[in-house]
């Protein structure tokens, strides 16, 4: 009878099934082409694809060893491997419902039945002794367990999405308050030159007018527009040093801890190769892992609904048990037993209906969330490509302002020194010679950091090496 119950078990556990729908990734309305760019053909989203040490392609030595501090002893990253590793352990413990359950234990009671309770008068106490081995096994007949590990799974490898997430997000931060520090760089040094220029301004008007030969507003104009210039040192000297910090803290170090040399920003944007972005769309991490949550919210309907369905179960006892401590393990002394539970649940008051209901509102809710993902990712690429674009021509409209004013300020300076024209009017065209080189370093500092969004947007650099080992970023407790 026992082998004819186990072969039968076996076969019913072959012919189980999953209830629930089978995943099928939801469709996505993508752009045959970029408009920014032609060339790009259709982009699939996923994250199999290695991101590498994207800026190096900037070719800042200073760049890379900031990376790499960063993506070693940055907290935010930690705290998304974290995460991840809290997934993983996840997924182990809804496999493990794959395996029966087997406890063991060991009691000593001693005790005296109330005599108005039993058949039979008891005047004495008793003593019970037993060492139990207890199984239970609920068959995953309906898939419940599959399910549930389907799901896990799907989490843990959206959780290692928002693991690269975060990690894209901290290097492309980096990076963008990097080149905004050497913009910076590069402002206190047009701002010190100019500072050393007017000086020497001030000096040659302060003479004209000790020989009579300019007024005293001469003098004053030379010295607002000094004074004015070295306001703005200032002001741009505090702003590096925020971003200085910033970057102290990006990199996982104090502030105090964290000195970058002045270096004015000269480099220009990396080249995109026409083709190669839609390769890189397929890598981005947010996508994919919102691409997992619809496949962990799908195999949440089954889960669910795997509760209509009745839930057998094995359960198994066996042992020594005896009121006599002396013959507690003796052959005699032993227990077994071991049979199936069938049970279903006839009413609830509508509890699986209303569990189902939100499983399915959570899927068509993921499923949003991705396609929101992907319009988001398409138009960060649009954006940073025409930011890219169009900052390259303002870049030479800008260079081609700050010669005209330099000009402007060396026509204006002989008219003065050959006294057709007052100071105001020198003035006035070195204040617009000083505002247009200005602007034309933080366009060229926009343009870098416009590279970086799109680094960002496309889900990584350019270049596809081999995978390196990823270890939990900072020390391991």
């Amino acid at each position: 009878m026992m082998r004819r119950f186990l072969s039968g078990l076996v076969v019913l556990c072959c012919a189980s099934c999953s209830v629930g729908p089978d995943y099928v990734r939801p469709e996505i309305a993508a752009p045959p082409a970029y408009k920014e760019l032609d060339g790009w053909k259709t982009a699939q989203p996923s994250d199999t694809v290695p991101r590498g040490p994207w800026w190096e392609v900037f070719g800042d030595p200073t760049l890379n060893q900031l990376e790499q501090e960063a993506d070693a002893a940055n907290q935010t990253v930690a705290a998304a491997y974290a995460s991840y590793a809290q997934a993983r352990a996840l997924v182990a413990a809804a496999r493990a419902n794959y395996y029966p359950q087997v406890t063991i234990g060991v009691g000593a009671t001693k005790g005296r039945v109330s005599g108005t309770l039993s058949r039979f008068s008891v005047k004495h106490s008793q003593s019970d002794y037993v060492l139990p081995l207890d199984a239970n096994w609920e068959i995953d007949l309906w898939g419940k367990v599959r399910r549930a590990v389907e799901s896990a799974e799907a989490d843990a490898e959206a959780s290692a999405g928002d693991l690269e997430t975060a990690r894209l997000s901290l290097q492309a931060e980096l990076a963008a308050d990097y080149f905004q520090l050497r913009g910076d760089d590069a402002q206190l040094d047009l701002l010190q030159r100019s500072v050393t220029d007017y000086e020497h301004s001030l000096g040659v008007t302060q003479n004209r007018y000790q020989a009579g030969v300019a007024g005293r507003s001469d003098v004053v104009n030379a010295e607002t527009l000094l004074e004015s210039t070295r306001a703005q040192a200032i002001d741009v000297a505090m702003l590096r040093a925020e971003l200085e910090h910033a970057i102290a803290v990006l990199t996982g170090q104090p502030p105090e801890t964290l000195t970058l040399p002045p270096l004015p920003l000269e480099a220009e944007p990396p080249s995109v190769p026409v083709g190669v972005p839609s390769q890189l769309l397929e890598r981005r991490p947010d996508i994919a892992a919102a691409e997992r949550r619809v496949a962990s919210a799908n195999a949440q309907i089954g889960f669910e609904r795997s509760a209509y369905f009745p839930a057998l179960t094995i359960s198994a006892s066996a042992g020594f048990e005896t009121g006599d401590a002396s013959k507690w393990f003796k052959w005699a002394s032993r227990f077994w037993s071991v049979g199936p539970a069938l049970s279903e649940t006839v009413f609830d008051g509508g509890l699986r209906g209303a569990h189902t209901d939100q499983a399915r509102a959570a899927y068509d809710q993921a499923v949003a969330d991705y396609r929101e993902s992907a319009l988001v990712a398409f138009q960060e690429t649009e954006d940073s490509l025409v930011q890219l674009r169009l900052l390259e021509q303002e870049s030479l409209a800008q260079n081609a302002a700050v010669t005209a004013a330099t000009e402007s300020v060396r026509i204006a300076n002989n008219q003065y020194n050959a006294g057709t024209i007052n100071y105001l009017d020198v003035v006035v065209v070195q204040t617009a010679e000083l505002n247009s080189a200005r602007a034309a370093v933080d366009i060229a500092s926009r343009r870098m950091v416009a590279a970086v969004g799109l680094v960002k947007a496309l889900g990584g650099g350019w270049e596809t090496p081999p995978a390196p080992p990823r270890a939990p970023p900072g020390p391991t407790p």
